[in-house]
């Protein structure tokens, strides 16, 4: 996979329990800013992967979750790391359970996301890509 440019936007530490998500949420908001076009995409998604790394991972009960946000030119990266747990995240194929719907709306959203796990922990990361206004079908202006 190719080397990918951007900006770092952030790094934030949060507490593992539910109240992250919201926390989350304004980070991002703050960080993309209000005019960003991938920004309700882009928050939706981290509310989804921040409570599932808050609730399901080793990181639940004040454990530490990390959200780092970039802005890759054309795409935003997100990547939420927790202290792992003792199932891995995947997509919940079962229309009648009463969770595990959040990395549906991740697969269906994101351009691409994945999950790395080690020694260390668990990064659920995702991508989601986005036109710049000036960018009218997605081709870059000519220069004068």
């Amino acid at each position: 996979m190719p080397m990918m440019t951007g900006f770092l936007l952030g790094v934030t530490h949060l507490t593992g329990s539910p109240q992250s998500a919201a926390q989350a949420r304004e980070y991002v908001r703050a960080k993309l800013g209000k005019h960003h076009p991938a920004l309700d995409d882009v928050v939706l998604l981290v509310s989804e992967v921040v409570t599932n790394a808050a609730v399901h991972s080793n990181s639940r009960n004040g454990g530490v979750v990390t959200l780092a946000i970039a802005d890759c030119h054309d795409l935003v990266r997100v990547d939420v790391v927790d202290a792992g747990g003792e199932t891995a995240p995947r997509v919940c194929d079962d229309d009648q359970a009463e969770g595990g719907r959040g990395l549906v709306l991740v697969d269906h959203i994101s351009h691409r996301w994945d999950v790395h796990e080690d020694d260390t922990g668990r990064t659920v990361w995702f991508e989601v890509k986005y036109r710049h206004a000036y960018e009218p079908h997605g081709v870059p202006p000519r220069p004068s």
